[in-house]
């Protein structure tokens, strides 16, 4: 757990026990996969019927461009002045809510602990399942309303709505534990909430990229690498899950690690974004999720598919690249002492990253 942001060190505000504080989640990591959108110079055209002159009809141009093309000549009309949408700065919205103090509430002390059970159990069923787990945690009193007035079967689809790629070796009793241990053991809550809000990038998808998709979810339902497994969580295959076993022979053998990863309308052009959404302890791997792998960060290349980029993390798991750290003090610890790195990783993989074969208590 962590008592203080590592970005600000606290200075804007607690942080829950996360990585990073909301002020600096909202200015680093923003929900609206607001990408650097590439150009691409790449066509789908054929030979047959291509004199070589024409100008490819598929080309990664921007929304203007394309309706342009589809409209060679437009009636001419009054032009007017462009109209900026409104558009919420999470960062500005929480730095005003820093420096404004917020105004006291006409109550009375002690009138939210009277609420009656009719008055808190409508207040909860406005809730998402985080929110509602949140909840939970507050109070003895509201764990038993959970417990008594939420079914298990509705902690079950929360569950598997988080984690599609969640497959239990045992038979669960209680499924809000295993959600709890689920949600527990990733770095970012935020980055989780944001997994299941599907923000769609700037721009439109391009047929390239729809295909190339396409072909390589085939190819990872069809035959996947041993150990991975990855899905599409939306249509535009934007947001994926993806679950990676730890290497035998590793410190993290027998484990299961949950990865999120955003793939932008610019992909293949430009890489994806690859976060754990399990606890992990190891060098090339931040406290917040991010994976440092230079073929993704540097040395991108459109030979590279998301299978591929998998395969470069399981790889890391038992062979870190302590150069260059995500964790300086995680590598150098692997490198001074590599008994002592592998006893925290094989506690954290216990602790973390087996909730598919170990029960809940």
């Amino acid at each position: 757990m962590h008592s203080s942001c590592h970005i600000c060190n606290g200075f804007y505000g607690p942080c829950f026990e996360e990585p990073v504080c909301a002020t600096c989640h909202a200015f680093l990591f923003p929900e609206d996969m607001s990408h650097s959108e590439a150009i691409a110079i790449f066509s789908e055209k054929t030979d047959d019927g291509d004199s070589g002159n024409d100008e490819p009809t598929d080309l990664y141009y921007g929304v203007e461009r394309r309706q342009s093309q589809q409209q060679p000549n437009p009636p001419p009309s009054r032009p007017q002045p462009p109209v900026a949408l409104p558009r919420p700065d999470c960062l500005v919205e929480r730095l005003e809510m820093l420096s404004n103090p917020r105004e006291q509430d006409d109550l009375n002390p002690g009138v939210v602990e009277c609420l009656p059970p009719e008055v808190l159990l409508a207040v909860f069923s406005y809730l998402d399942d985080m929110s509602l787990w949140s909840v939970g945690n507050v109070c003895k009193r509201w764990r038993r309303l959970l417990h008594t007035h939420v079914a298990g079967e509705q902690w079950r689809s929360y569950t598997m709505r988080r984690w599609p790629l969640f497959k239990p070796l045992f038979a669960v009793q209680d499924w809000f534990k295993v959600y709890t241990e689920l949600i527990d053991s990733c770095p970012c809550k935020a980055c989780l909430r944001q997994m299941a809000l599907q923000s769609q990038p700037p721009g439109e998808e391009n047929s390239w990229r729809r295909n190339r998709l396409r072909n390589e979810l085939k190819s990872l339902r069809t035959d996947p690498p041993e150990g991975i497994e990855a899905a599409p969580l939306d249509q535009k295959c934007c947001h994926w899950q993806a679950t990676i076993t730890g290497p035998v022979g590793s410190p993290y053998e027998g484990g299961l690690f949950y990865l999120y990863l955003q793939v932008p309308y610019s992909y293949p052009m430009c890489p994806p974004i690859v976060r754990f959404l399990t606890r992990i302890f190891h060098p090339n791997v931040s406290r917040h999720g991010h994976v440092g792998i230079d073929s993704i960060q540097h040395n991108w290349s459109l030979a590279l598919t998301i299978s591929k980029v998998l395969i470069s993390v399981q790889s890391l798991l038992t062979d870190p690249y302590c150069q260059v750290c995500m964790e300086p003090a995680v590598g150098a610890l692997y490198m001074k002492d590599r008994s002592a790195f592998e006893d925290i990783a094989r506690s954290w993989t216990w602790r973390y990253a087996m909730h598919d074969a170990i029960s809940p208590l």
